[in-house]
C-alpha cells in the first residue's frame, strides 16, 4: 500500500496501468478491437458497456488470464507481458471477480492468505501472524464484525465480498479491478461496499470498477470508459456526462423508455392462490394473476418473495392453502408437475439454478422439453439444433453458435437463454425472479420489451424484483411481502414509491390483489 501512496504523489507517474490498442480474438470472433484504457493512482475509473461489449475480456487481459493478440500493457510506464494471473499479481494488479473465488470450508484468514500465507523462519505457516494480518485488513475495510476464524461457508454474500476484497488487498496491489461487486448485494450492503471503495481511493489505490448500475458510477467514478461491440466508444470525466449520454454511448441509440409498458386489457384469472403457506417462510398468502398482465411482487430481502416462487413451482411444496389454475384446484409438488400444468420459472440465480454453465447453449435450451425432442432414450439431434437456432434468433442471443459453452456467454445473454429455455414449454404463467439482475441497461430494455410482447400474447407474468423502479414501471398490480406474508396490494395507479416502501417495512396481512 505504501508504494501506491507514494505513486499518488509522484508527479512523474500519471497512470499506474495502461492498456494500449488491445485486440483479442476468439475463433475468428473479435472480442476486443484496439481498446485503450488507463487507471491513475487514487481514482475510480468505471468501465461500462452492454453485456458482450468486451468488459470481461478486457478484465481478463489485465488479470493475466488472457493474452492480447495485439497491443501493449504498461505498468508504471514499463511495457510488460502479463503471462499469467500470478505475473499480474506480482506486478501489483489484483482482481475481484463477480463470481467470488473463495473456499467455503476454509476460514476467513485462510482464504485471505491462500497461496500467500506468512511463514515462520524455518518454513511452517505462521498462524498467529496470518490471523493478525487478516484482522488488520478487515479492520481497514471497516469490518470489525468479521471473525477471522469463521468458516466462509457460514457468511452472507456481502461478507464474502469483503473477504474477497481483503484477499486482493493482502497482495498490496497498486491496481484493484472490481467486476460487478454489488450485483448480488442488498441496498444496505451496497452502501457499505461503496464506502469501502471510497476509502481505498483515498489511500491511493487505482480502481477499475465495472458495474451496470449507473447510480453507482455517478456516486463513485472519477472517469468512465464505455465499450461497445468490443471497441472503445470513449473515455470521459464523470462531470462531463449524464445518464442519457452514457446510455447512448453504451447502446448506440437513445432509449426513450427503459420500461416499455404495454397497455393490455387483462383477461380471465389464470392462477389464484388462497392462504398459501410453506412452513414459516410463506404464510397465508393470497393473490391472483390474469392473462395479459404483470403482477409485480416487491419486498425487502428475506420477505419471502423467492420462497413464494419456489412454492408455486413445486420446489418447496405448500404445507397449507390452495393453488388454482383456471379455477380448478391443483397440487404442485414437483417442478415437473408445475411445468406440465403450464407454469415456468426463471430463477433469481441464473448461474446456479437457471442454466448448466458447463453445457452448450443447444443442450441448455432443450432441457425442459427434452422429452419432446427424444425418441426413446435418444435425443433427435436435428430437432434439438433447430430449437436452439430458433431461440438464438427469437431472443437475440449473442453467441458464436449453438455449441458455445454457456459460461462463455455474457450475463445478459445467459438471461435471454433462461427465458428462451422456459418459454419453449409454452407456459401460461411465467414467474420471473429478479429478471434483470446483473445485466446492462440495453439488455434490461430488451427483457422488458419481451415481457410486453408476452403479455400481449396473453401470458400471465409474476415478476419479483428488488428494483422499485422496475416494479413500478412494469407492473399492472403490485403485491408487497414482508416476513413471509402479504403486507399490501396496489393497483398500478396507486403504486407509488412511498406507498410501496411503507408496506415493505410493516408486517401484516394484505388483501387479495384484486
Amino acid at each position: 500500500m505504501n508504494e501506491v501512496l507514494r505513486a499518488k504523489g509522484d508527479s512523474n507517474v500519471t497512470s499506474v496501468v495502461e492498456l494500449r490498442d488491445i485486440t483479442k480474438t476468439f475463433a475468428g470472433f473479435a472480442a476486443l478491437k484496439g481498446v485503450s484504457v488507463d487507471v491513475r493512482p487514487g481514482e475510480v475509473h468505471a468501465l461500462l458497456g452492454e453485456n458482450g461489449a468486451g468488459k470481461s475480456t478486457l478484465i481478463r487481459v489485465l488479470a493475466g488470464a488472457h493474452q492480447p493478440d495485439q497491443g501493449e500493457i504498461r505498468v508504471r510506464g514499463e511495457v510488460v507481458r502479463l503471462g499469467s494471473p500470478r505475473e499480474a499479481r506480482r506486478r501489483g494488479i489484483a482482481t475481484v471477480y463477480q463470481e467470488l473465488l473463495l473456499f467455503p470450508e476454509l476460514t476467513v484468514a485462510e482464504n485471505i492468505f491462500l497461496g500467500n500465507a506468512p511463514r515462520k523462519r524455518w518454513g511452517p505457516l505462521d498462524w498467529t501472524q496470518m490471523r493478525a494480518r487478516a484482522r488488520a485488513l478487515l479492520d481497514a475495510l471497516d469490518s470489525p464484525d468479521l471473525d477471522v476464524d469463521t468458516r466462509v461457508i457460514g457468511l452472507s454474500v456481502a461478507n464474502r465480498q469483503r473477504v474477497e476484497i481483503a484477499k486482493a488487498l493482502s497482495q498490496n496491489p497498486q491496481v484493484l479491478v472490481m467486476d460487478e461487486p454489488t450485483a448480488s448485494l442488498a441496498a444496505a450492503d451496497v452502501e457499505r461496499l461503496m464506502a469501502i471503495v471510497r476509502r481505498l481511493r483515498e489511500r491511493g489505490v487505482a480502481i477499475l470498477y465495472v458495474s451496470h448500475r449507473l447510480a453507482e458510477i455517478f456516486a463513485l467514478a472519477d472517469r468512465v470508459t464505455v465499450l461497445r461491440d468490443g471497441a472503445c466508444v470513449g473515455t470521459k470525466a464523470i462531470a462531463e456526462v449524464n445518464e442519457a449520454t452514457l446510455v447512448s454511448m453504451m447502446v448506440g441509440r437513445s432509449i426513450e423508455q427503459l420500461f416499455p409498458k404495454s397497455q393490455v386489457e387483462p383477461g380471465r384469472t389464470v392462477l389464484e392462490v388462497r392462504g398459501l403457506s410453506h412452513k414459516a417462510k410463506v404464510q397465508d398468502v393470497s393473490f391472483h394473476v390474469r392473462s395479459g398482465e404483470i403482477l409485480g411482487i416487491a419486498g425487502l430481502v428475506g420477505s419471502g418473495r423467492t420462497e413464494l416462487a419456489l412454492t408455486l413451482f413445486g420446489i418447496t411444496p405448500s404445507t397449507a392453502g390452495q393453488i388454482l389454475l383456471d379455477g380448478q384446484p391443483v397440487t404442485i409438488d414437483t417442478p415437473r408437475r408445475a411445468r406440465d400444468l403450464g407454469i415456468a420459472y426463471v430463477p433469481e440465480d441464473r448461474g446456479l439454478q437457471g442454466v448448466i454453465r458447463s453445457l452448450s447453449l443447444r443442450e441448455n435450451v432443450s432441457l425442459p422439453i427434452l422429452h419432446q425432442l427424444s425418441r426413446g432414450p435418444f435425443v433427435r439431434a436435428a430437432l434439438e439444433e433447430a430449437r436452439a437456432r430458433q431461440a438464438v434468433h427469437e431472443f437475440g442471443i449473442r453467441a458464436r453458435g449453438t455449441e458455445q459453452i454457456v459460461r462463455q456467454l455474457s450475463g445478459g445473454n445467459q438471461q435471454k437463454l433462461v427465458l428462451a429455455k422456459w418459454l419453449g414449454t409454452h407456459p401460461r404463467v411465467l414467474i420471473m425472479d429478479e429478471p434483470t439482475r446483473g445485466i446492462d441497461v440495453g439488455a434490461k430494455a430488451e427483457v422488458h420489451a419481451l415481457m410486453g410482447k408476452l403479455v400481449e400474447q396473453g401470458l400471465a407474468i409474476i415478476m419479483i424484483s428488488s428494483e422499485l423502479p422496475e416494479v413500478l414501471g412494469m407492473s399492472d398490480r403490485v403485491l408487497v411481502m414482508s416476513r413471509g406474508r402479504t403486507a399490501g396490494s396496489f393497483e398500478r395507479a396507486a403504486a407509488t414509491p412511498d406507498a410501496i416502501g411503507a408496506a415493505m417495512t410493516r408486517v401484516g396481512r394484505g388483501e387479495d390483489a384484486a
